[in-house]
């Protein structure tokens, strides 16, 4: 099975939603707790919520597999994003939640934890970064947009309720200011919905790692409150809700791109 789909666009721009994945490898899921197996911490229904961006010319880069068999947007050496708070590794050990999710001593050993580097890792990242070589060859610029998704309540991440939209660009140095100074603007205009800008949520390794506005690359990732456009308690994708947030993101796409 291929490790990830890209659709190719025309605009400089590049949507990469690396926690979009659910699928386990039959002999790893096998050693996970039953509640893991479904994949809770999902970034639930990210590419469905962001395929209207293909009609801008946006390309799309999504995973196949879950963020439990490695989480694409942490460093290869595993080096902690947020010093000081919990948060989950490169091979996730714990839930959101705190629980674990592998069953007694089956958790991935040093070796494993490298191999699945190379298979899964490795190969969306030389995908990110020749996607966006290509797009700067054709404009001369590009546009890297993270998007991501999270319940709005975790206590075991952070204390209360999230805002709805938590716009990360690593304390404003992973885009132009004036980029910054756009998408601020868009979110100031509208009272829908609440938002934050480099709070609990400030970009993760691929925002920081790509984000080089002096060379062309501006890096931005907007982590959603899922109640923004699912019903968190049963799961299931809300038509209405996403319409309506569909508006506002694409809003911030467009202003992004001007």
């Amino acid at each position: 099975m291929d490790v990830f789909t890209l659709h190719r666009g025309t605009a400089p721009l590049l949507i990469s939603l690396p926690h979009d994945g659910i699928a386990l490898p039959e002999d790893l899921a096998i050693r996970m707790t039953p509640q893991a197996r479904g994949v809770p911490d999902t970034d639930w229904f990210v590419g469905r919520l962001y395929d209207f961006a293909r009609q801008l010319g946006a390309s799309l880069l999504v995973p196949v597999y879950s963020r439990y068999v490695v989480d694409l947007n942490r460093p290869p050496d595993d080096l902690s994003l947020y010093p000081g708070q919990n948060t989950t590794g490169l091979c996730p050990l714990q839930r959101f939640t705190g629980e674990p999710i592998y069953l007694p001593g089956q958790a991935p050993s040093s070796a494993e934890v490298a191999d699945r580097v190379e298979r899964y890792w490795r190969p969306y990242h030389d995908a990110l970064g020749a996607e966006l070589a290509r797009l700067r060859s054709l404009h001369g610029r590009a546009l890297l947009w993270e998007g991501h998704s999270i319940r709005s309540t975790l206590p075991f991440l952070f204390e209360g309720r999230l805002p709805d939209l938590n716009l990360g660009t690593v304390a404003g140095t992973s885009c132009a200011p004036a980029m910054q100074g756009r998408l601020e603007a868009v979110l100031s205009a509208q009272s829908e919905y609440s938002w934050v800008a480099n709070g609990r949520f400030k970009g993760g390794y691929i925002t920081r790692h790509h984000g080089r506005p002096a060379e062309g690359v501006d890096a931005v990732q907007l982590e959603l409150a899922q109640s923004t456009y699912m019903d968190e308690a049963t799961g299931r994708y809300d038509a209405s809700l996403s319409q309506r947030l569909q508006g506002l993101v694409g809003s911030l796409l467009k202003a992004a791109l001007a």
